[in-house]
């Protein structure tokens, strides 16, 4: 396949199809007769007892006991202590194995 093949469907056709195309008439559109609006169609009432549907309410949520603010500040200080001590082995137990390795590396 060749370089003219691939542009061949993106080419402007020949001059004179674009001449002929602009001297036929244009073709008539179809006329219909005028449609005359009535109006909508009428509705039947609803019957005299219909009511909308009830939805219950549901029952008002129960009370939440009271917060021990004292206990939850001790037991948070006790969960950041526990947290930090668990950072600093970790950390601790890094930079020994990294030692390791840097002195395995040199010498």
């Amino acid at each position: 396949m060749t370089k003219a093949d691939d542009d061949a469907g993106w080419r402007r056709p020949p001059a004179g199809t674009d001449s002929e195309r602009a001297a036929q008439p244009a073709p008539a559109a179809p006329t219909r007769p005028p449609v005359e609006y009535s109006g909508p169609p009428p509705s039947n009432p609803p019957p005299a007892n219909w009511r909308p549907p009830l939805v219950q309410r549901p029952v008002p949520p129960r009370q939440l006991p009271e917060q021990d603010h004292d206990r939850l500040d001790i037991e948070e200080q006790a969960a950041r202590t526990l947290s930090q001590g668990i950072g600093m082995v970790a950390g601790a137990v890094l930079l020994v194995l990294m030692l390791i390795l840097c002195a395995r590396a040199l010498f």
